[in-house]
């Protein structure tokens, strides 16, 4: 299957999940707000909340999937990833500034007293949510997955939360029912709420800036890659190994000393033999840049292979 078609294949499934995600988004998003108005609950007004910004991140996605899958280009050689990561950062960065301002809005309303008792259309609004929401976290999920897009799984997540900020306001609301006199329960469950939604912005936006800021593979991954290229015929020492993370992707630069008797010829070979175990390795491996160093003739001599290894340049 060609570039551009694997291309074009990830458009059409990122676009279709969107979609898909943005309309129950906006009819979820109607029926909490206004069940927690008619209901007198913050807590489920406040999950409503939550899903409206979910909003924002489906129209991103929609916006951004034409840039990060474009093929590279003279300004972009390494490709527009990039964009993918920034657009998945971003939507972490609004559900930390989502979850700051519920923990506002109750808090002023506590030291306000406006608190209200709770109805049932409240709570028949939060159950639905906690259905829909996970059943769309795990189809989203899948398509994120499958198409290798962190920034679809992360868009995912945000329904997770969404569903699970939903079992607090459920409770919470539900509690107030059955026990009129802690109506202020419900304010208790929007802070709660707000606590999910902080740990999913974390999980999103924390892996997001380690690949911004060019953070490498695990040291154990790394160790892999050099045990990789040591076992092609040829090589005697491998050193200099860098990596980082483009989207879910890894690229990695490394230098393997060879034999320096061999020709340019036969060390490129031997190069391009590495190159291709990495790419065709586990570990998502997209480019492996690999620099010959010729292992000079007095040093070979006393090379042990098993032995620590020798760092040429």
């Amino acid at each position: 299957m060609s570039e551009n078609v694997k291309r074009v294949d990830q458009i059409v499934a990122v676009s279709k999940v969107t979609w898909v995600g943005l309309i129950v988004n906006v009819l979820l998003s109607g029926l909490k707000i206004a069940a927690g108005i008619m209901g007198n609950s913050r807590a489920v007004t406040a999950d409503g909340i939550h899903s409206l910004s979910d909003l924002v991140t489906d129209i991103s996605l929609l916006l951004g999937v034409r840039m990060w899958t474009a093929p590279p280009d003279d300004s972009h050689p390494y490709g527009h990833q990039r964009y993918e990561t920034l657009i998945t950062a971003g939507i972490g960065i609004l559900l930390a500034a989502v979850a700051m301002g519920i923990v506002v809005d109750a808090s002023m309303a506590y030291s306000e007293q406006h608190v209200h008792h709770a109805k049932f259309v409240a709570l028949w609004a939060a159950l639905a949510s906690i259905v829909v929401k996970e059943i769309l976290f795990r189809w989203t999920a899948y398509y994120g997955r499958l198409y290798k897009a962190p920034s679809v799984v992360a868009n995912a997540w945000h329904h997770r939360s969404d569903a699970l900020s939903s079992i607090p306001a459920a409770i919470s609301v539900l509690v107030a029912l059955i026990f009129p006199e802690l109506h202020w329960l419900d304010l208790v469950g929007s802070i709660i709420v707000a606590f999910f939604i902080m740990h999913a912005a974390w999980e999103v936006t924390v892996p997001a800036v380690n690949e911004l800021v060019d953070k490498g593979v695990p040291k154990d991954t790394v160790e892999s890659l050099k045990r990789l290229a040591s076992s092609v015929a040829g090589v005697q020492d491998v050193h200099k190994v860098r990596t980082r993370y483009q989207g879910i992707a890894v690229f990695v630069d490394l230098h393997i000393s060879v034999d320096g008797s061999i020709s340019v010829e036969e060390g490129h070979a031997i190069a391009e033999e590495v190159e291709n175990l990495l790419q065709q390795s586990e570990f998502d491996v997209v480019d492996a840049l690999v620099h010959v160093d010729p292992l000079r003739p007095a040093v070979q001599e006393n090379y042990q292979p098993g032995r620590s290894r020798l760092k040429n340049n």
